[in-house]
């Protein structure tokens, strides 16, 4: 068995009335969530409380929190109901390095130089070659008297390729970091695919692939994620180091090849799978630059679709549980009273929506993700928020409930009213990005400089590509929330398709506004 170790727009009246009245009203929410922040940080602990920070790699909405029929994650499940769930939560670029490098900053992706996977363009692949002064999520903590590590994958880190590695890492960020490796390495020439050249390659990083192999959950990568979590958090327990931590738990799974236990994929029979199925002309009426088809990926046959769904599903069961193993060893140190825990994914993950597949694109499938908040102290544990987040919120929030200044330049806005009042909105819509990707020679996918822009409110999304030049799309979620019906040409909505066009110029404003003071 490998060991693992490498430890160490110009739309808004002038009217002064107008302009004196939505003053007053920003006045009066500023103080309002200042208020609400206060009161829930009033009462702090005798000592400073811990953060656990959980990301799982490419996991959607599909669990049972989330009302899913059919996956079973337990432990997930229960910490959303002993924390606030966030329904509505979106990452700024629905890809693993550009989001990674978004929250981890509390940057929006034009702001850190990372808009993009770097191993796939010319684009620079570390946001410290952008921004080398950045003051990162963990290094707020570490600057604070606060131990720092990481077991997993936090930043960047190709799957499977660098799995064991530090991948695209930030040194900067930790004071120690472990790399498991497990069995899931050591099996990669047994991987299932419908993708010959991926078969003929050994290469599965962006192919869906999957296997059904050894039950001893501690023996694979992810196992071996939790358990040096664990030791990570004995080890640094407050009561010996007399320091508070920040530890970032990094689990791979489900992110493709979908390797878990056999045990996992028993709790899904293909019997009871049910592929979704977009009607025949969905695609009629959305732009072709929203599509980035896969090779091959269309062809699916309805028993491969199952077979890649179980895949996954298993592999969201197996992360579950290792989830667990974490979780319940905070309860056993006695530190969950007195510890903030975050539980989020990347960005989602499409499993046939609009005939897609994986992530990269600007639909619900694969800009939402979950997102679970647990805050000792927090009012509105055990409910769910429903208004629209970004994940660059995840900064600003920490800093708040841990009583620590952030930094002035942060883009993200203070989750902490809506943990003290579910019903709480703290943002009109919630912003993400891409760059569109289309095929080029031998169906290689290549990067274009024609970018994607979207916005989520409460009720609809949003999106231009090319600034409107490419195409636009219009969804109402009240009435469609599987976005089959393009509304933007509607006549009857251009008041709606209007304000929408002003929020979301206004977020693209914000988001490509450089932060000179740490260039």
């Amino acid at each position: 068995m490998p060991q693992y170790f490498n430890k160490s727009t110009n739309k808004k009246s002038n009217n002064k009335k107008t302009t004196y009245i939505v003053t007053l009203g920003l006045a009066f929410l500023l103080t309002f969530n200042f208020a609400y922040s206060n009161e829930l940080v009033s009462k702090p602990s005798k000592t400073p409380v811990n953060v656990l920070f959980i990301t799982i790699d490419d996991l959607n909405n599909d669990l049972g929190t989330y009302g899913h029929p059919l996956v079973q994650s337990p432990n997930i499940d229960a910490l959303a109901t002993k924390g606030v769930r966030f329904d509505k939560a979106y990452s700024q670029s629905p890809m693993c390095t550009p989001s990674r490098s978004s929250f981890m900053t509390g940057l929006y992706p034009d702001q850190t130089g990372i808009i993009a996977h770097g191993s796939h363009t010319r684009l620079t692949p570390h946001f410290r070659d952008h921004i080398p002064q950045v003051t990162t999520l963990p290094q707020m903590f570490i600057n604070n008297g606060y131990f720092s590590g990481r077991v997993g994958k936090i930043y960047h880190q190709g799957v499977p390729s660098q799995i064991g590695t530090a991948g695209a890492d930030d040194p900067d960020s930790w004071h120690e970091t472990v790399n498991p490796i497990g069995l899931d390495k050591q099996v990669e020439d047994q991987i299932l695919a419908f993708n010959e050249k991926a078969l003929n390659n050994n290469s599965f990083g962006g192919v869906l692939s999957f296997l059904s192999i050894g039950d001893d959950d501690k023996q694979h990568t992810d196992g071996k994620v939790a358990t040096e979590a664990i030791a990570m958090l004995k080890k640094h327990h407050p009561n010996k180091t007399n320091k508070p931590f920040f530890i970032g738990v990094g689990f791979y799974r489900p992110h493709t090849p979908f390797v878990a236990p056999k045990k996992y994929f028993d709790l899904y029979p293909l019997a009871d799978i049910k592929p979704y199925l977009a009607p025949k002309n969905d695609r009629n009426d959305i732009p072709d630059i929203a599509l980035h088809d896969r090779a091959g990926q269309l062809a699916l046959t309805t028993n491969q679709r199952k077979q890649i769904i179980q895949g996954y599903y298993a592999a969201v069961s197996y992360v579950d549980a290792q989830v667990g193993r974490v979780l319940d060893a905070l309860d056993e140190q006695g530190l969950s009273d007195n510890t903030i825990v975050i539980f989020v994914s990347d960005h989602g993950y499409e499993l046939g929506q609009h005939g897609l597949w994986q992530k990269g694109s600007l639909f619900e499938g694969s800009a939402r993700t979950p997102l679970i908040i647990y805050a000792p102290n927090a009012k509105a544990n055990g409910k769910a928020v429903t208004a629209p987040v970004e994940l660059v919120d995840l900064y600003p929030t920490l800093a708040t409930l841990t009583n620590l200044q952030a930094p002035s330049y942060l883009a993200g806005v203070d989750l902490t009213p809506a943990l003290n009042d579910a019903d709480f909105q703290v943002r009109e819509g919630a912003y993400s990005a891409i760059l569109n990707r289309s095929k080029g020679l031998n169906n290689q996918f290549v990067f274009t400089k024609i970018r994607g822009h979207s916005i989520r409110t409460n009720r609809y999304r949003y999106t231009e590509w090319g600034d409107g030049l490419f195409g636009a799309e219009l969804y109402d979620h009240n009435t469609d929330p599987d976005e089959l019906k393009n509304l933007v040409d509607k006549v009857d909505l251009e008041n709606v398709r209007v304000k929408l066009k002003w929020l979301l110029d206004d977020a693209i404003e914000k988001a490509q506004t450089r932060v000179k003071s740490i260039e």
